[in-house]
């Protein structure tokens, strides 16, 4: 779970206080119009639709940068999925969202355009479950990345079809999402 730290220090240099605040989602029907905010991971336990979004970052030879998850994630450590993704933050585009977290998982930036969208639903063995409303967006980038290991143990590229023939010859290693949003838009991607 994310939390983030906000440390404040009084103008006459007491001791700081710290305030913690949750990562929330974005509670959305399904035209994706926000009906509330929700704390991520009871968002997760009570399989409500939230706004989400995934990256797929392509390069000149029009192959893919996987993600593998890192070892600590609180679900799917170590499987391989898309370059990153996550959730939008209350007044945050969905392009503004996907820079960020590229940023944070990655440590790149590149321009992303937002390609379609859809929903799904997959539950996990810990008892959550992702239903969310999917951005899937693209972009373009040739260099290595620069890892935070709290987000990514490792990267690779791999050419779709090479990603399409291993998804089915070894699904267990792609995280449940990676593999509904590949199915449902290996055409789009493929002419990304």
């Amino acid at each position: 779970m994310l939390i983030f730290i906000v440390f404040l220090r009084f103008f006459d240099n007491s001791f700081p206080i710290f305030v913690i605040m949750e990562e929330h989602v974005i509670l959305v029907d399904e035209n994706d119009t926000p009906v509330g905010l929700m704390e991520k991971i009871e968002a997760h336990e009570k399989a409500l639709l939230h706004r989400a979004f995934s990256v797929f970052i392509f390069n000149k030879k029009g192959e893919l940068m996987l993600q593998q998850r890192a070892v600590s994630k609180y679900h799917s450590p170590l499987l391989w999925t898309n370059t990153c993704c996550s959730h939008q933050r209350e007044g945050e585009t969905n392009i503004e969202a996907g820079k960020r977290r590229l940023q944070e998982e990655m440590g790149f930036s590149t321009d992303l355009k937002e390609v379609f969208s859809f929903i799904y639903k997959a539950p996990f063995d810990n008892g959550l479950t992702e239903h969310e409303l999917d951005h899937v967006m693209i972009g373009y980038y040739d260099d290595a990345p620069k890892l935070n290991k709290e987000e990514a143990e490792a990267y690779k590229w791999m050419p779709l079809e090479d990603v399409k023939k291993d998804i089915e010859e070894n699904p267990q290693l792609y995280t449940a999402w990676f593999k509904i949003i590949f199915k449902k838009s290996y055409e789009k991607l493929s002419h990304a």
